[in-house]
């Protein structure tokens, strides 16, 4: 029986929290965490990415309209708390009146941690974070996450979310400039390299492979450089 790792639920010979120290961002990142993504996914990226952020939390479930815990946060007046959600009237760094809005509470991020198909069910079902203010990227970005097809070009991973933020609001003077978050994407790009190799390894026959024999997953990747 495989050990595994308690904060990123994979075996210890591929856990990640190696490269991701424990650092405080300025942001409280809240991930609302599918009980698919809590139980089954193991390249999902949210586990990690709350092992390197200080007062990050994970909340497991569907609908978070009566979650007791997230209903504490979001009645905390040490906090501001958003959505990260794209929206036409989103907030951004660079929209005017955003940091003014903050005004002196703590950022507090929430971040749907899913598949974009589970994602639609937690937003139709908690109305309480639908209602609040939304916040989207100022910037454009294409994740590296190129073993998963991601629904549009726009699409970033979760710990690709936290990276971008952090730098966006210490861009705005929201967060410190003197926090270093670099250790989210090496964390993923070591994930993404990691994945690549375990698939080529299934078609090399060194691993067991129970995939399908199409182009798909027959024809080896080649590994990124970053």
């Amino acid at each position: 029986m495989r050990t595994i790792c308690y904060k990123c639920l994979r075996p210890l010979e591929t856990c990640l929290c190696r490269f991701v120290p424990p650092f405080d961002p300025g942001i409280k990142f809240v991930f609302l965490m599918h009980p698919k993504e809590a139980k089954r996914n193991r390249t999902g990226t949210g586990r990690i990415a709350h092992a390197g952020l200080i007062d990050s939390e994970i909340l497991v479930g569907i609908d978070f309209t009566k979650n007791q815990r997230l209903c504490e946060l979001l009645s905390d007046s040490r906090y501001y708390p958003v959505l990260l959600y794209p929206d036409e009237n989103a907030w951004s760094s660079k929209k005017e009146g955003f940091k003014a809005q903050i005004g002196n509470k703590k950022l507090l991020a929430i971040i749907i941690d899913s598949t974009w198909f589970c994602s639609k069910k937690m937003i139709r079902e908690s109305k309480n974070i639908m209602a609040l203010p939304k916040l989207s990227f100022s910037g454009s970005y294409r994740s590296i996450y190129t073993f998963k097809k991601e629904p549009s070009e726009e699409c970033v991973s979760t710990i690709e979310t936290c990276y971008y933020l952090i730098k966006e609001m210490q861009e705005a003077a929201i967060t410190e400039k003197s926090v270093n978050p670099e250790c989210l994407m090496t964390a993923f790009k070591e994930l993404v390299k990691l994945q690549i190799q375990k698939e080529n390894d299934r078609i090399d026959g060194k691993l067991p492979n129970s995939h399908a024999t199409d182009y798909k997953y027959t024809k080896k990747k080649e590994m990124p450089s970053f």
